[in-house]
């Protein structure tokens, strides 16, 4: 079975960093597109940002030039540095990641969740 599991999310004041990781586990035999989602209370979930295994990234345009997403592809890990964070930024953030298991054919998974919020 294949697992993503999220950390590094917390409270921090407006301006300030964090960083959020996700590792996949389990019988994989490779990872494809890999991204990160948020949802705001009241809000639907929406792409923040996708790296794909040839390392090319997509950004939505409130995070460009603050936020950069990286893999390390030898960890099944995705990351996303945020910097200069808005309260506008508070949301829970999922990471996904499009998987071929050991068991069949390439599928999307996601991860369980990290809060992120940001004070002013």
């Amino acid at each position: 079975q294949v697992q993503l599991v999220e950390s590094g999310g917390g409270l921090v004041q407006a301006g300030g960093s964090l960083r959020l990781s996700c590792a996949a586990s389990g019988s994989i035999i490779g990872i494809f597109d890999m991204g990160w989602y948020r949802q705001a209370p009241g809000k639907q979930r929406e792409l923040v940002a996708t790296i794909t295994s040839g390392y090319s990234t997509n950004y939505v345009d409130s995070v460009k030039g603050r936020f950069t997403i990286s893999r390390a592809n030898a960890k099944n890990t995705v990351y996303l540095q945020m910097n200069s964070l808005k309260p506008e930024d508070t949301a829970v953030y999922y990471c996904n990641a499009n998987i071929w298991a050991v068991a069949g054919r390439p599928t999307d998974y996601w991860g369980q969740g990290t809060q992120v919020t940001v004070s002013s």
